[in-house]
């Protein structure tokens, strides 16, 4: 409860205000100011006609509580262009040395001419204007110091708990009729007088200049100065000065610029009103010789539509757009930080109170280069006007360091309510504590958390898994919460062969029965909290649960369905963990705020990145990187190779209701998604920028061209490093001899291989052979091969070999690990036209 809610004292009649006000005077003139200001209680104890008690006057405070006055805060890109500016009032706090003097002087002739002779009140004035508020009657008789009293104790209702508790210490500071405006009149005297015993003349001046409105949301000369006339208060001239000054009397009548979108008719009025005001001023300035009688004339010859130059004040993230294109939710999401993180104050009103009105110069992350170019490339993918309506984001981190340098997506950003489908303030990038997006289905992009699992298991990408299963039992599942029900069925794409194959082919053609086939031999809780270790969690409300009984922003369930990505993140957590990847295993919370400075220049605590070196062992960031790397043989074949260090992954899912594609550099990491911002709909069958998607679109559709476009533009002059080498190990496995089981009956091949550490799988095709019917006729791989390959048996047919040159060839067999190259060449279409490498995730249940 601000202390000023105090002062207002007890009531009391108007007779005993005129006693009192009688009384003040009476020792005012007899004994000065000064006296009357020590000695009123004793005057009102003996006075026996005002029956005003010494309470009465205790209850008045001696002393003012002066906090430092709300400034304007401004959000800064990485190069210093400012964003956004944001307050409650329009200020920024000047010395008096930085205020013309000239300024100075229209304020004292305007507002206070005996200004520097008075003691805090001026006698004559008060008494006529006491006499005329008992009458009902408005007169004003305040100094500057009994005005910046008042603005002092309006300010305080800031600080109040409630908005009734506001309005009541507002209207009490600005109470002007009866009884009740006498005695704000003598409670501002009193508190003039001691003020004026501890404070300077001019020190006095400053922070009345500093404090008092000077239009509806312009608060102090500097600001006055710029918004009218584009420039700082040390520089203004004596007409601008006159302008200011005047409009201080009523700041929402004569403010001179108005509301933009004001009548022209209202407007004339309004710069007529301003006007006149002006030219009173001038005439005062010229009566206590501030001004010349030439500089009178001419002023009062101009009109004062010439004389401005105004400034639009745009409050908050919505200008920022015009300022770096599409930053808007870039900006947005730097508020959204500041409420949320316990760094900028206590409680969330207090954080907010420090944004608008603590005066910071808070300098982030944004890169207007990279971010202008992400604002094209995303509106480029998929219009703004787009018929379909649909949505597409992208968002870039710096690996490494967790700077997010680029935010964009295809809307503007607009906090208005009713506006066109176009507009909006929810941020596709980010979670809903951040931006008010739920997050949208990952799809495949999820995948590699699978892979992180399994090489951190000890598993190699050259391993072979059985590929061929499209439905599984819950229960066949380890995992932290109890899977039961039907049995789960999914598909693959075009792109994904239901085959055994190396996890090295099933990553680069994205192929799920392959990755759910890892998933069973992995613990899905550990899959889902390895993505949670570098950020990726549900994107939801917090203060929410899941199915689950889990807060909205936990780790994905445990369920194999999200092996495949079902559960929704946002694309900024997608870009961070795939920065982990970049960064040989460095995971960097993302960041949006390098540093924050207040009014004296001092730096103030940011929130952290917390890089962590080793979250993943960099052998299996390296490995993770050379597996990602061959996206480009892969789902993503038909955008051909970067002329740079490249590494990916397209997403899909079910029914093509969200498509994305994740990729990065030692240098950067984005994520695109494209997809429904409103409800979880398929995309399938509609004409998206002027291309209508019978079958998909998929990953490689519209959101890797995009990537790709951006990361071409924002590469084009860096030297961008390889990915380091990936180790032996995790690539190949640990190699071991193979039993040769040729000869073997089926069952006792079987257990041999198994025993060495090999999976088993029997061709359906018999080879002809010497050998006796249903032996193991020939074996593949044989040698050495990584533990784990599954080793392919062929048993024989009983019928020796054709005589050379009159029987079939031999079908070729493909080691394992080196794939057959087929998967992503004959993936899903690009809308119907030529065939495209199809992501291979479309069947997710």
């Amino acid at each position: 409860m601000p202390t000023p809610a105090r002062a207002r004292g007890r009531k009391v009649s108007a007779v005993q205000a005129l006693g009192l006000l009688v009384s003040f005077l009476l020792v005012a003139v007899l004994g000065g100011v000064l006296a009357a200001g020590l000695l009123l209680p004793g005057v009102a104890a003996a006075n026996s006609a005002t029956d005003l008690s010494v309470t009465a006057f205790e209850e008045i405070p001696d002393e003012l509580e002066q906090r430092p006055l709300p400034e304007k805060s401004e959000i800064l890109a990485a190069d210093g262009t400012l964003l956004a500016t944001f307050y409650q009032q329009n200020r920024e706090v000047k010395p008096l040395a930085e205020i013309a003097p000239i300024m100075q002087q229209a304020v004292i002739a305007v507002e206070d001419r005996r200004f520097y002779e008075h003691s805090g009140v001026d006698v004559p004035g008060m008494a006529r204007a006491a006499v005329a508020t008992l009458m009902n009657k408005k007169q004003g008789a305040s100094t500057l110091t009994q005005q910046y009293v008042k603005n002092v104790l309006i300010d305080s209702a800031e600080l109040a708990e409630t908005q009734e508790e506001r309005q009541a210490i507002i209207a009490a500071a600005r109470q002007n009729d009866g009884a009740e405006g006498v005695a704000r009149k003598l409670r501002e005297a009193k508190i003039a007088i001691t003020l004026e015993q501890t404070m300077t003349k001019d020190e006095i001046l400053e922070k009345y200049l500093n404090i008092a409105p000077f239009g509806a949301s312009v608060y102090g000369v500097e600001s006055a100065a710029r918004y009218y006339f584009g420039k700082s208060a040390k520089d203004i001239n004596y007409l601008e000065a006159a302008t200011i000054a005047g409009i201080t009397q009523s700041p929402s009548a004569l403010d001179p610029v108005g509301p933009a979108d004001e009548a022209p008719e209202l407007k004339a009025q309004r710069q007529a009103k301003s006007e006149a005001r002006r030219n009173q001023v001038l005439k005062d300035m010229a009566r206590e010789k501030f001004i010349t009688a030439d500089e009178l004339a001419a002023g009062l010859a101009t009109p004062i539509a010439q004389t401005l130059n105004p400034q639009p004040l745009k409050q908050g993230c919505m200008g920022a757009g015009d300022v770096v294109a599409g930053s808007g939710f870039f900006c947005d999401y730097v508020t959204k930080v500041i409420a949320n993180d316990p760094v900028f104050g206590e409680t969330r009103r207090e954080r907010n109170n420090r944004l608008y009105r603590g005066g910071l110069t808070i300098r982030t992350t944004l890169d207007p280069v990279e971010q202008t170019a992400a604002d094209q490339e995303v509106k480029a993918g998929v219009p703004v006007d787009d018929p379909s309506g649909v949505a597409s984001a992208i968002v870039t981190v710096e690996p490494g360091t967790g700077k997010i340098l680029a935010m964009a997506q295809n809307r503007n950003f607009s906090v208005a309510k009713d506006g066109p489908h176009t507009d909006t303030a929810v941020n596709y990038s980010t979670s809903f504590e951040y931006g008010g997006s739920q997050g949208f289905a990952p799809g495949s992009t999820f995948k590699v958390f699978t892979l992180l699992e399994w090489l951190k298991k000890g598993h190699s990408l050259n391993e072979t898994v059985n590929g061929s299963r499209l439905r599984y039992e819950p229960r066949e599942f380890q995992s932290c919460i109890r899977l039961s029900g039907e049995a789960w069925e999914f598909g693959n794409s075009e792109g994904g062969r239901a085959i055994p194959q190396s996890v090295l082919d099933a990553t680069r053609n994205s192929v799920n029965s392959a990755y759910v086939a890892m998933a069973k031999q992995l613990n899905l809780c550990d899959i889902m909290q390895g993505a949670a270790d570098i950020g990726v969690t549900q994107a939801g409300d917090p203060n929410s649960t899941t199915q689950w009984g889990t807060p909205g922003n936990a780790p994905f369930n445990g369920t194999p369905a999200n092996v495949l990505g079902s559960d929704s993140t946002s694309p900024l957590q997608i870009a961070a963990a795939y920065a982990t990847f970049a960064s040989n295993g460095t995971y960097c919370k993302p960041i949006a705020i390098t540093s924050v400075t207040d009014t004296n220049g001092e730096e103030l605590p940011v929130p952290s990145a917390d890089c962590r070196p080793g979250a993943i062992d960099p052998q299996v960031a390296a490995a993770m990187n050379y597996a990602l790397s061959n996206v480009w043989t892969g789902t993503a074949k038909s955008l051909g190779r970067p002329a740079y260090t490249a590494a990916g992954k397209t997403g899909t899912t079910t029914g093509n209701e969200n498509t994305w594609f994740a990729g990065y550099n030692p240098l950067r990491a984005t994520a695109v998604w494209v997809g429904y911002s409103e409800n979880f709909r398929s995309m399938s069958g509609q004409t998206i920028n002027g291309q209508t998607y019978w079958r998909g679109p998929y990953g490689s559709s519209i959101a890797a061209p995009t990537w790709k476009r951006y990361m071409d533009r924002v590469m084009a002059d860096k030297q961008v490093p390889a990915f380091a080498a990936p180790n032996d190990r995790q690539v190949y496995g640990e190699r071991s001899g193979v039993p040769s089981v040729v000869g073997q009956s089926e069952q006792a091949a079987r257990a041999q291989l198994e025993a060495a550490g090999f999976r088993v799988s029997v061709s359906g095709e018999q080879v002809s052979s010497t050998l006796p019917p249903g032996t193991v006729a020939e074996q593949s791989p044989s040698g050495r091969a990584a533990r784990g390959t599954t080793v392919t048996l062929r048993l024989s047919s009983g019928q020796p070999p054709a005589p050379a040159g009159g029987g079939q060839p031999q079908p070729g067999f493909p080691f394992p690990g080196q794939g057959d190259g087929q998967g992503g060449g004959q993936g899903g279409n690009q809308g119907g036209g030529q065939g495209g490498p199809g992501n291979g995730q479309g069947r997710n249940g």
